[in-house]
């Protein structure tokens, strides 16, 4: 595995938007392709994509409010999907971005979804990449496993109450189908990013509320409201996801018009980090053909 450096040769960090400053790892020129990392993560979640998609899109992979070395305004318990969606829409406007392609992993799928049925005009193709964030009614999916939940709860908790190399590093096995996938430069980020009071505080409040049951509930899309979601679809899991698996991520893209499914081999819940050029084939032939429906690629 070549270093985070390596892999971000040719692309550049920079600060953007207007009412919120946005931290944004970016390559290429092509149309806009806007990345969204999970809860509690940063750009560097897309170190490994940014410039191979670069050769095709302007990517812009950024930290969410909250998160890493972007804008941190006053934490609102259960307003923070909206805020994240208002932060886009910022950076689009402030580059002069009518309309952008959207990937979200996990916590940025909920994002995603969330933009597809508040701000669909400023949404051209959305990827949900092991997306959360839905509402599903009463017995039509299986129950997360407890173990996954809790097991990530506790260790985002202690990773940001307790941050040394081995808690970080817990938490981010959580994310792989094989722990060795966590290199020690990927803990190193992570860690400093932890150990920083202005982020370990925010990030403090935004792990109570998402995983402490502190404060409002958060704002989850009804599974009803999938169907209203307009923007082509691709639907993207992997076979180890440790939350929902397969079967979930087809019975998402059933319920969204038009959704197409692909889901990627020993993989868990960061299976752009995993298998980076596999990933950046499926996104970028989803994104670039023409419009297609309800197809279902194994990876």
């Amino acid at each position: 595995m070549t270093s985070i450096w390596v892999e971000l040769m040719g692309s550049q960090v920079r600060y953007l938007g207007s009412r919120y400053r946005t931290r944004v790892l970016e390559a290429g020129d092509g149309p806009p392709l806007v990345l969204l990392h999970g809860v509690g993560g940063h750009a560097e979640a897309w170190a490994r994509n940014v410039a191979r998609l670069g050769r095709h899109f302007r990517v812009l992979a950024i930290d969410l409010l909250w998160h890493g070395y972007s804008a941190k305004p006053p934490y609102v318990d259960g307003e923070d999907i909206p805020a994240y969606v208002d932060q886009v829409v910022d950076l689009l406007d402030a580059e002069g971005i009518e309309r952008a392609h959207l990937e979200g992993e996990s916590l940025g799928g909920w994002i995603g979804l969330w933009m597809a049925l508040h701000t669909p005009e400023r949404l051209d193709r959305l990827v949900l990449n092991t997306t959360a964030g839905i509402r599903f009614a009463p017995g039509v999916v299986p129950e997360r496993p407890k173990e996954g939940r809790e097991a990530l709860a506790v260790r985002s908790l202690q990773a940001i109450s307790e941050p040394t190399p081995e808690t970080i590093r817990t938490r981010l096995e959580w994310l792989m189908a094989r722990p060795e996938r966590v290199t020690d430069e990927l803990v190193d980020v992570r860690l400093k990013l932890y150990s920083d009071p202005e982020i370990q505080a925010s990030l403090r409040s935004v792990f109570q509320n998402a995983f402490g049951g502190v404060g409002a509930p958060r704002k989850l899309v009804p599974e009803d409201r999938l169907a209203d979601v307009r923007a082509p679809t691709l639907v993207l899991w992997s076979e180890g996801n440790p939350g929902h698996g397969p079967e979930v991520g087809r019975y998402i893209a059933e319920r969204i018009p038009g959704a197409q499914l692909a889901v990627m081999a020993d993989a868990a819940h960061w299976p752009q980090w995993e298998h980076p050029e596999v990933h950046d084939r499926i996104v970028t032939d989803f994104l670039l053909s023409p419009a297609a429906s309800g197809e279902e690629t194994a990876a």
